[in-house]
Order: structure tokens, then sequence, then C-alpha cells
């Protein structure tokens, strides 16, 4: 059985499929707008690559670009046409010298609106495809020269192409008059693409289904990017739709001390959250658990936005956590990844096939103060984070994120509150005690189970973590100068464990 047999046209587009439920609806016009330099002719092109690829005659009708340019459009992206895409030009550049075809060219001075349909059916029937490419709308537009012409040829477009059982998609840069929505109300579908300019970095894409007849499809928006071999798209994430079954055991940290903090340590499927200032340990604290992972026979993921990778291996390595070899072991996946030109919607997706092919069980997404940074407002970020540890949760992975609070002692700010998002939050803080700098940790939330509700000190040492006892007679720790009140103190010496490192 054919793929033209079936009811959806496959885009060809990776992600697009999925927000379209399957496809485009076969024998009915689709619009796809967007201004200049969103992807319209790339996801075109991929879109009539699909149909050949599958057996199907397909028709690429050019108004403004020449065949020569959409064939040099598709190397740019590694592809190359298939013999089963006729382009058919209505500007032939070699006809711009002969006087004697000049009242065939489109141009709205030289050729009358209706000479222009005749010329787009008559290629239509010449080859009878199943799937049509109409580049662009806006000339059309140009020579109609009123809103009554342009919607009756429109119509009279519709209804042939109707007749015919193809599937078509009709592109429109929106540069003739972005208020008229003719087309709109007469096509099947509209799919809006749309580019985004931050005050620094790349450019961002997304687009967004605004309209699909007699059909669920998945709404809201969707980022995209252009990259070599076409448009992927990246579908937004709704954790409601993904659930895994799994044991919700409890894992253990490897620190005795640590996990009697925990109430005897972290149940699968939860998420972690540990906040603190710059430099008290949040990224060590995360990475044990790694360590924890990888000796139960388990694979994790690691998120870096913040810190360089070289950097990380090495001062890791001095205490004995080699994560280089875990990556040469495929035990880990470490990914050190660029705020400022990645899009919410590639990351979540990055970390949604690590879970799915690399099989993670442990994430760790290190910072949200650099994630923050591909958010486009705050909402956004509290939205995706809640989505993404709902879908991690769901899967049974265990999900560790960082957030550096703004201050050293005192009073701490956060860039962002997402405390309420995880199961379980973590407190690392600085005080003052006895003429040093010390590093103080608390459990203040668990939703799966008992805590500690004590504060413990810890060092980092040359052979990681070392926490000590309840600091039961100091008040004010977390405050960062604490008040002694006790018989004894209870603080870690300063005995040849290994040194204090920054973290």
């Amino acid at each position: 059985m054919g793929e033209t047999t079936q009811t959806k046209a496959l885009t060809g587009v990776e992600g697009l499929d999925d927000v379209l439920a399957g496809g485009l609806t076969r024998r009915h016009v689709f619009l796809l707008e967007g201004s200049p330099g969103t992807g319209k002719t790339t996801i075109a092109l991929q879109f009539l690559q699909e149909g050949a690829a599958r057996g199907e005659k397909c028709l690429y009708i050019t108004l403004s670009e020449t065949e020569e340019e959409l064939r040099d459009s598709a190397a740019s992206h590694g592809m190359v046409i298939a013999d089963a895409i006729k382009i058919f030009e209505l500007v032939p550049p070699e006809s711009l010298l002969d006087e004697d075809q000049r009242q065939s060219l489109l141009y709205s001075s030289d050729l009358e609106l209706g000479e222009t349909t005749k010329m787009i059916f008559e290629a239509f029937e010449t080859l009878q495809p199943n799937r049509v490419v109409l580049d662009s709308l806006s000339e059309i537009r140009l020579l109609a020269q009123s809103s009554l012409r342009y919607r009756r040829q429109i119509l009279a477009l519709k209804h042939f192409f109707s007749k015919t059982g193809a599937t078509v998609l009709l592109l429109d840069d929106m540069t003739a008059d972005n208020l008229d929505k003719t087309v709109h109300s007469i096509v099947h579908g509209v799919i809006h693409l749309e580019q985004l300019a931050p005050n620094y970095g790349s450019e961002r894409r997304r687009l967004r289904v605004t309209k699909y007849r007699g059909q669920a499809f998945r709404g809201g928006y969707h980022d995209f990017v252009i990259k070599t071999g076409g448009v992927a798209v990246f579908p937004r994430l709704r954790a409601v739709e993904h659930r895994a079954s799994f044991e919700r055991d409890t894992l253990k940290s490897g620190i005795v001390q640590f996990d009697q903090l925990l109430g005897g340590g972290i149940q699968r499927g939860s998420s972690t959250l540990l906040i603190g200032p710059a430099g008290t340990g949040k990224s060590l604290f995360t990475l044990q658990f790694v360590k924890a992972a990888v000796q139960r026979g388990e694979k994790a993921a690691i998120f870096i936005f913040d810190e360089e990778l070289g950097l990380l291996f090495s001062r890791t390595k001095a205490m004995d956590l080699d994560l280089e070899e875990y990556q040469r072991d495929g035990l880990i996946h470490i990914e050190q990844l660029d705020a400022a030109e990645l899009s919410p919607g590639e990351f979540t997706q990055r970390v949604r096939d690590r879970v799915a092919s690399f099989d993670a069980k442990t994430v760790v997404i290190d910072s949200v103060n650099g994630y923050q940074a591909s958010m486009p407002e705050e909402n956004a970020l509290i939205l995706h984070m809640h989505e993404l540890l709902q879908y991690l949760n769901r899967q049974g992975t265990n999900t560790f994120v960082t957030v550096a609070q703004h201050g050293l002692v005192g009073d701490m700010k956060s860039p962002v509150d997402v405390t309420y998002l995880a199961d379980t939050v973590i407190l690392l803080r600085y005080f003052e005690a006895l003429g040093k700098v010390r590093r103080a940790v608390s459990v203040i939330k668990k939703r799966t189970g008992w805590h500690e509700d004590t504060i413990r000190e810890f060092r980092i040492g040359n052979t990681g973590l070392v926490l000590g006892e309840p600091l039961s007679g100091f008040q004010g720790v977390l405050r960062g100068v604490p008040t002694f009140v006790g018989e004894r103190q209870p603080l870690l010496t300063s005995a040849k464990e290994g040194q204090d490192d920054s973290q």
C-alpha cells in the first residue's frame, strides 16, 4: 500500500509531524507563512523530498526564485533535489532579454493575474503531482492589487487543487500586507513561523500551528532550528503524555552522614534542587550522586552551562572522581552548553534524547542560572522547568538541579524561585567560626519522606566531600555568622584530609 493511500502526508521535517499529529491531511491546501529567513523554503523542500522518497510526484512552482537558486539552497543543507520533483519557474531568467517573451514574464506591469493562474494550472496538469508547493503568495497578492481579486484567485486555486487530490503547501513571506488574513479563512491549516533576535546571541526561531480544520494538534509555540540537513522542530513538552513504570526505591549518595541528613537517601523518580552562593560545592554534591549511580551500574547525563569541561575534569579528578574516564567508558554523557546559542525547546529535546537513547537514570542540570539565560522571560523558565522535571520524574529519572544565589553570607537572593518545583531542596551556606570561613549543608524540604532538620558542616578535600556531625552547639549558621551556645564545638578539624578547594 503506497503512502498516497494514507490520510496524512508526512512533512519530512523532524518534530513537525509530531506537532501536526501525524502530518498534513491529504487533498487539502495548507499555508506556511513567515517573514524572509524563517525557513519556509527549506521546510517546503523537505516536504517535497519526503514525497519523492515515497514514490510521489512533486511540483515546486516558484514565482520569485529561479531553479538554480532553489538547488543552491538545497545544496547548502546537504540535500540533492530528487528527480521526482519538478521545478516550474514562472520567471524564466533566459527570457529576460527576449522581447518576444516579455509578455509572459511575471511582472505586475507585464502579466495579468489571470494568465499567471492559467500558467499554474497548466504546469499542474502537465505533471499531475501528488504534492505541490507554491512559492509565494506575495507575488499573487501584488498582481491582484485588491483584496477581493486576491481572494477570488486563491479560491480558484483551492477549488482547482481540491479536484485533483493533491496536497498543497502555499508559502507566504508576509511582505505585502501583514494584516491581510484572506488566505487564513480559505486554507485547511496554517503554520506560522517566527524569527526572534535577542539582545545577545544567535537568532531564535519558533513556529505555531494557528489553524488545522477537523484535527487536534500540539498547540503553542515550538522552537526550531535550521541546520545542515534542513529544519528540526522541537515539540513543546507535555509531561502528562509520558509515564513509565518503575520501582520507587531509595538511592544513596555514598556518604553516610549525607544520607543520614537526607533521611536515608533520595527516592527514585524525584527531583533535587541544590541552592547556595557560588563556591559552596553545589556541583560536587550533584556529582557525588552521579558517582553513586555509576557504581550502581546506571548511566548519567550531565548538562553544564557554567563551567568549562576541561577545568571540571581536572578538578574532579584531583578529588578521586574521574569524569573523563566515565565518559570514555560510556557510563556518563556530559555536555557543555552555550545558553546564548540554545533555545529552551532544543535543550529539553537534548535531555529527552539522553533519557531515551542513552538510558540515563540520573540527570544533572548545572545550573538554572545558565538555563535561565536561554529563556525570554522568567515565567517561561518556571513553565519549562516544571514540564521537564515532571517528565523526568515520570520516567523514573533522578534529576539534580543547581541554583547559584547572589551574595556570599547573610541574606541570599535567588535569580528565580524554583524551590517549590523540586521534591527535595538542599541548602548550602558559608559561615564564619573560629576565624575561618566554613561550609554548612541542610535539607529544608523533602516531599518523599523524613529528613534530618539539623545543619551539618562539610569540607571539600582531596578525597571529595567530608560531612561532620550536626552543628547542635551553634545558632545562626544559615545567616552566616553563628553564635556558639553549646558546651563543645562539633566543628570539623583542619586535619590533613585535604585542603579546601573552590567549587
